[in-house]
């Protein structure tokens, strides 16, 4: 006999135990569509997990990406196979035809750059007409304010020797005894009424 310590004496008599037939645990089926709803998820409602919008936008655009490279890479490997089927199938005459095309590239690319030659010099011809023009419309703004500029000085000596002409006749301490006589000489009645296109029509008579 084992001594029996503590707890353990269970375990230990297990172990020591005949050994039985092999138990077989056993299988839980597939729920029917009869059975009731487990006692765990009654009143459960699925919901969705969560979609983030800008985590959504992200993929679709990344899926649309995707699909453009695969869609791209299947039509490459696709012209690539045809291409080789070709050659296969044609042989000496493709060489022939890839020949010609070559030299038709070449030629187009010659024209095409005689033709960027032929606009670059009519835009050079196009820019430096440009500049000259918008120098000459400088050079008449200028003239233009200068001649502004004479007018503007002509206009002022004119108001100059107006009121040079003017004042002598302006009221000073020499003559304003003669122009107080000259005033009671020839006296003037201002006391009158005009209309709008500014003719009198009445006027007082002085005492």
């Amino acid at each position: 006999m084992f001594p029996v310590v503590g707890g353990r004496s269970a375990q230990v008599a297990r172990l020591l135990a005949p050994r039985s037939a092999v138990l077989v645990a056993a299988v839980r089926g597939r729920k029917s569509r009869s059975d009731p709803v487990a006692k765990s998820k009654e009143g459960r409602i699925k919901v969705p997990p969560p979609v983030d919008p800008v985590e959504m936008v992200v993929l679709k655009e990344r899926y649309t990406e995707y699909q453009l490279i695969m869609r791209a890479l299947r039509l490459e490997f696709k012209e690539g196979v045809i291409r080789k089927k070709y050659e296969q199938e044609t042989g000496s005459r493709a060489e022939e035809r890839a020949r010609q095309e070559e030299g038709e590239h070449r030629a187009l690319m010659e024209w095409n750059h005689q033709e960027n030659l032929r606009i670059l010099k009519l835009r050079m011809i196009r820019v430096q007409k440009e500049k000259e023009e918008a120098e000459q419309k400088k050079l008449e703004v200028i003239m233009k304010r200068e001649e502004e500029h004479q007018q503007f000085m002509k206009e002022k000596e004119k108001e100059i020797l107006q009121l040079q002409e003017e004042a002598k006749n302006f009221i000073t301490l020499e003559n304003l005894d003669q122009r107080i006589e000259e005033a009671l000489d020839n006296p003037k009645n201002y006391n009158f009424a005009i209309d709008k296109e500014g003719r009198v029509i009445k006027q007082t008579v002085l005492q």
